[in-house]
């Protein structure tokens, strides 16, 4: 009996020895969907012996929503740079020590001392771009530089249009073509801002996240998208054109922060580490079509992104871009009630 004892023991400790050998090998990413390169997770894969979970998810604020309920299980998440600093207030997100891992050295200058995260203590580079105007040309022949084609579209393109369901990307925009500005908390400013949403939001065929495909299939005429999938969506349908509106457009850098509930925390600082090698920032822009904050990843990166329309700001409208900050809490009530409205 104690012999049978014995070996029932040391059966259930060698199941669970091996539970645990099977969950250290694991790491759970929460990114924006199709954001990933699957040939960088093969590779880290390969070269770790960590097996990288995915779920993808389609707004900072889904994002947000989610890690702020908790039981969700995820190590890494993926927040813009204007969501940083909510994310880090609330308690949400840790340091992991990246200033001291080897490969933090690769970081461009110009991303490490930036205002949501000085020094680069929170959060690790993923890919930045910005947020215009995707058009199928064989639609629509006029200016394309210009918001109006989504919040004033031709008669050409209604019925046809995809707006991306990112708040801050959509209210900058409309508030620029209102003729405001960032963060202001001007009411009567913003009750044009709102009305204006509200009648073009039916001259809208969705407010989706995905598109690509959309363009290539012709279902799309037209969106208020990045600038990533625009250059995705033109190797697939060649009369997509991409545009820069001429009022004012957002630029954005998402970063990948540490959760302060995740269970793989070595495997997560591995993967930190790994996304910082030029070679591996370079897939990463391969895939999805953006830009990265690693120097050096140039090298590894397909020549067709260094002269794609898409990634190439003109100097024309190189000073209506504009990075977007935090606005304070009082101002970030007020655009989300606009965007309650906008969403009914």
């Amino acid at each position: 009996m104690k012999k049978t004892l014995l070996g029932l023991t040391a059966t259930l400790a060698l199941g669970l020895t091996a539970g645990l050998a099977h969950a250290a090998g694991e790491l759970n990413l929460y990114n924006w969907g199709n954001y990933t390169s699957p040939e960088m997770l093969a590779k880290f894969e390969k070269e770790t012996g960590i097996k990288v979970n995915v779920t993808d998810y389609d707004s900072n604020d889904t994002a947000l929503a989610k890690i702020r309920a908790g039981g969700h299980g995820f190590d890494l998440v993926v927040p813009s740079a204007n969501y940083v600093q909510i994310f880090a207030s609330e308690g949400l997100i840790v340091e992991p020590g990246i200033p001291d891992m080897p490969n933090f050295k690769n970081i461009a200058p110009q991303w490490v001392d930036v205002a949501w995260d000085p020094g680069r203590k929170l959060t690790v580079p993923w890919q930045w771009g910005l947020t215009g105007i995707i058009v199928d040309s064989s639609l629509f022949k006029g200016d394309i530089n210009t918001s109006a084609i989504f919040l004033d579209p031709p008669a050409e393109l209604v019925g046809k249009i995809n707006v991306a369901p990112e708040m801050n990307d959509v209210l900058f925009a409309t508030i620029r073509y209102m003729g405001g500005e960032w963060c202001s908390g001007d009411l009567e400013m913003l009750k044009k801002v709102r009305d204006k949403l509200v009648e073009a939001k039916p001259k809208w065929i969705a407010m989706d996240y995905g598109t690509i495909e959309k363009f290539a299939s012709r279902d799309y005429g037209a969106a208020y998208y990045w600038n990533g999938a625009a250059m995705r969506s033109r190797e697939q349908n060649p009369d997509v054109r991409f545009g820069f509106p001429k009022e004012g457009f957002p630029y954005f850098m998402d970063s990948v922060a540490l959760l302060k509930d995740a269970k793989n925390v070595e495997n997560a600082k591995t993967f930190l580490n790994f996304i910082m090698a030029p070679e591996n920032a370079a897939m990463l822009s391969n895939f999805a079509r953006y830009a990265n904050g690693i120097a050096g990843s140039e090298a590894f990166m397909d020549e067709a992104m260094k002269t794609a329309p898409e990634l190439v700001v003109p100097a024309e409208f190189a000073s209506a871009g504009v990075f977007l900050e935090s606005c304070p809490p009082e101002i970030n009530e007020l655009y989300t009630k606009i965007w309650t409205d906008v969403n009914k």
